[in-house]
């Protein structure tokens, strides 16, 4: 079994792109309040907006609570797409590697879609790939398209 893989899903949304594409650069402390499982996340260094800020999420995975901490690698205004490093807590004992890529794509009949990318390395062969983590962040898109239909 390998130890590093990717994991990709995509998954349509209802709400428009921009929408969806400001939250995650620039809204991100709301994602407590609108995915539910996501306890709490707490800015630590920089802003919530800029590359090289650093936040520290709690949330329940899997009925655990896991925490982490997550730092902006690359923004793409043009691409809309971003890339963050997560690291730190409970993440550390499972993954040596852990990038999270998140872009919002137009399409051209005026639909949209949310692609989702997780790089990893694990630390041993004996772990599974974060496939917990994937089905977390599907579930949190229904209730983040939601939220963001209301607004």
């Amino acid at each position: 079994m390998a130890l590093s893989g990717i994991l990709s899903s995509e998954i349509g949304i209802k709400a428009p792109a921009s929408k969806w594409f400001n939250l995650f650069t620039k809204q991100l402390q709301r994602i407590p309040i609108i995915v539910d499982g996501v306890e709490k996340v707490t800015l630590l260094q920089g802003d919530w907006h800029t590359i090289g800020s650093v936040k520290q999420w709690s949330e329940l995975v899997d009925g655990k609570v896991a925490t982490f901490k997550e730092k902006i690698e690359a923004i793409d205004e043009k691409n809309k797409w971003i890339r963050y490093n997560i690291f730190d807590g409970e993440m550390n004992q499972h993954y040596k590697v852990y990038i999270l890529t998140i872009q919002v794509i137009e399409k051209d009949d005026g639909s949209a879609s949310i692609k989702w990318t997780i790089e990893y390395e694990k630390v041993n062969e004996s772990l599974e790939p974060p496939y917990h983590y994937m089905d977390s962040i599907t579930k949190g898109c229904k209730d983040i398209d939601a939220e963001l239909l209301k607004n």
